[in-house]
């Protein structure tokens, strides 16, 4: 599959004019092999000035290959074990590029992690960078910003697009399945970030584009439609068609984040609640793939979500005047590793203070319909089982205990309005 990049430029109904940095994308069984002849495009240098960066898994995953294809490049290889991005693998990572000589062009060759640090540091040192994914397991493939626990805080860092991705979908489909998992977790949990994107559009006035949620959403159907055939024998032919359906939906995730210019169209309270536990303010380590976090997440905040919308059918709900921001415990809960200047920081100004309380009351209806569109629980968890994703605390060795710290912490993350968040400005009848 060639992806029809100029298909996605240009002026919109949304009254913007989509810009798109990535200059091509390719997704196909042995996409691999068509590197040299796709790098020609973008670069004119020598082998010598492109470094390959990579950790011991996805070399023999992908950099091997890369250096048979690329003879005389630049290897990083850094170790796999304990890899994180953060400022520990960001600063390896560097290491290696600085001793590397006058490198012209970075290829991430990799999942999620690599890509993070790969994309921090062509930021940074002002270098273009290609992607080659290892794995259908992140929707950041082709996006604009690196996410990194920094200094204990997960942040989300302005970056660059990748100049090309090459998607090889016979090395994606070969990589642990644990890792696809993580990746339909991901699309899956773009239902509530699509849900808060609706909602704080109605409730605040902000900035949405219909074209991309429903460009999202119609991605997201056909994921759905093909989580047997992922699980498949990868000689298939429908296996590898599968693949390539779940990667061009993760890729376009990317290409809709460039569209409007943030990861507003990706993530939501799913993804602030995986940021929170990744924090490890209220937890300790978890041995946990982003996207197994972000659909345990999903389940939480769409529980929640149908309870309030519930309440509100049932005229049982009400608005509430904002008391502010929960000063105490944020100090309490995050101050302990040093955290509560950021996260004052980054809520400020303070999203709930743009909510006017007295017209939201008369939305509550509205509201109630958006959250109408939600799977069921019990739908999302039968999606969740077919592609033997996680679903429950237990499956991430946390305690259901934490479930309501989780709901009352998790908008404090991100500054962005979720639902999660407005949440605080509703009280339940009867409800403690």
């Amino acid at each position: 599959m060639q992806i029809d990049i100029s298909s996605f430029h240009g002026p919109c109904n949304c009254g913007r004019t989509h810009e798109i940095f990535v200059k091509d994308i390719l997704i196909e069984e042995n996409a691999l092999k068509k590197l040299p002849e796709k790098l020609e495009n973008i670069y004119k240098g020598a082998n010598s000035g492109i470094a390959v960066i990579c950790d011991t898994n996805t070399y023999q995953a992908a950099g091997k290959a890369i250096e048979i294809l690329l003879p005389g490049c630049e290897l990083i290889i850094l170790p796999a074990s304990g890899l994180r991005a953060d400022n520990s693998g960001a600063a390896l990572a560097e290491k290696g590029l600085l001793s590397s000589g006058n490198i012209k062009l970075i290829i991430a060759a990799g999942s999620g992690t690599i890509h993070d640090i790969c994309r921090y540091l062509a930021t940074e040192h002002g270098i273009p960078f290609v992607s080659v994914p290892t794995a259908a397991s992140t929707d950041g493939y082709a996006a604009i910003i690196s996410t990194l626990v920094w200094d204990g805080l997960k942040k989300s860092i302005p970056g660059v697009s990748p100049m090309l991705v090459i998607a090889d979908t016979l090395i994606i489909a070969k990589a642990p399945y644990r890792l696809t998992a993580s990746g339909i977790s991901n699309m899956l949990g773009k239902y509530t970030a699509l849900t808060d994107w609706e909602i704080s559009h109605m409730v605040t006035g902000e900035y949405i584009c219909h074209r991309v949620c429903e460009m999202e959403m119609s991605a997201l159907k056909e994921v759905c439609l093909c989580l047997n055939e992922l699980k498949g024998n990868i000689k298939e032919k429908n296996t590898l068609n599968a693949y390539e359906q779940l990667m061009y939906a993760l890729l376009l995730s990317g290409i809709a984040m460039q569209m409007v210019g943030s990861s507003r169209i990706a993530s939501g309270a799913e993804n602030h609640i995986s940021n929170l536990w990744e924090m490890e303010v209220i937890n300790g380590p978890l041995d946990a793939y982003h996207g197994e976090k972000v659909s345990i997440g999903l389940m939480i905040a769409v529980h929640t979500y149908h309870k309030v919308k519930n309440a509100i059918k049932n005229e049982i709900c009400k608005v509430i005047p904002y008391k502010g921001m929960e000063y105490e415990i944020i100090k309490e809960t995050f101050g302990k590793k040093g955290l509560y200047k950021e996260i004052i920081e980054e809520n400020t100004p303070d999203p709930l203070a743009l909510v006017d309380e007295d017209k939201l009351n008369s939305q509550l209806p509205s509201i109630a319909g958006v959250l109408e569109k939600l799977p069921s629980e019990s739908d999302l968890l039968q999606l969740l089982a077919a592609a033997g994703c996680k679903n429950k605390l237990r499956d991430i060795n946390l305690d259901e205990g934490l479930i309501p710290p989780t709901i009352r912490l998790a908008p404090y993350v991100r500054s962005r309005l979720t639902f999660l968040r407005l949440t605080k400005l509703f009280k339940i009848k009867n409800e403690t």
